[in-house]
This record gives C-alpha cells, structure tokens and sequence, in this order.
C-alpha cells in the first residue's frame, strides 16, 4: 500500500508542474500576443513580411497559447479530481513554463531567428535585458519552488491541495 502510494504521489508531482509548465507558457504566450501584438503593436510574431502576414502569424501564435493554456486547465481539473493538486508545485511550473517561454523567446525567436524583435528602437539592448532578465527571475523563482516542494515530498510531507 505505502509502495503504490509513493507512486501516485511521485505521479501527482509530475502532473502538477507539467500542467503549471503549459499554463506558464500559455499565460507567457496569451499576454505577450495580446499586450505586445495587439494593444502596444510593437512587433507581430513573423515580422519578415507584411502586416497581413504578420496578422496571421499573430492568430496562430494566439491559437497556440490557448492549446496550452487549455490542456493546462484539463490537467489540472483532473488533479483536483483525484485529490492531487499540489498547487505550490503547480506554480514553480507556472513560473518555470512562463519564464522558460520568454526566454526561449527572447533568445532563440528574437536574436536567433530574427522572427521578430521586442520593440524596432535604435537601442533595443535594455528592452532585451529586461525581458530576459525577467525571464530568468521567473525561471529562478521556480525552480526554488520545485525544489522545495520535491523536498517536502521526498520526506513525506502532505502534497494534497487541502493541506497544500
């Protein structure tokens, strides 16, 4: 009994921060699209053709983080279902999937795929260090979280979200 126990909870555990990781990154993914694309109109997704062509690109970036966000929400549904939400858990992986997101990027779409930049300035370097440093605060913060919580599990500790 105490063997299948240690299983679930090791299975919970993982569950958690995996549903915390793709809300992260469909939260990550919403609010950059909606605050940077559309409201500030600093850059689309594919900046390397037209606007209409930024547009779609924009929808389809927006239908991404609704399939994550989405999936997130089922995950975790389930979690709370089966009496396994570990919401502390849940949010190191927030953190780790929005923080993860914008530093991917930050990185990789930004500087290494040239699909787009934060904001066309002369000077785009402190609006790249900010995005990215806030990126590694979100992914630091998590990550202290996760351990945490990895630890309380590791000896035992409730993880229900009754007792979280």
């Amino acid at each position: 009994m105490v063997k299948n126990e240690n299983k679930e909870r090791f299975t919970y555990a993982k569950r958690n921060l995996w549903s915390g990781i793709l809300f992260g990154i469909g939260l990550a993914a919403f609010i950059d699209e909606t605050v940077f694309h559309q409201l500030l109109r600093w850059h689309h997704f594919y900046d390397k053709a037209t606007t209409d062509i930024g547009l779609i690109s924009d929808g389809f970036f927006h239908a991404f983080s609704w399939f994550a966000t989405i999936g997130s929400l089922f995950m975790f549904a389930d979690l709370r279902r089966r009496n396994g939400l570990w919401i502390m858990r849940w949010w190191a992986g927030v953190l780790i999937g929005a923080g993860g997101f914008q530093l991917y990027d930050g990185i990789i779409q930004h500087k290494l795929m040239r699909l787009h930049q934060i904001r066309y300035v002369e000077n785009v370097f402190i609006y790249d260090l900010i995005w990215n440093l806030i990126a590694l605060v979100m992914i630091l913060f998590g990550m202290i979280l996760a351990v945490r919580t990895r630890n309380r599990q590791r000896y035992g500790k409730d993880v229900s979200h009754e007792h979280s």
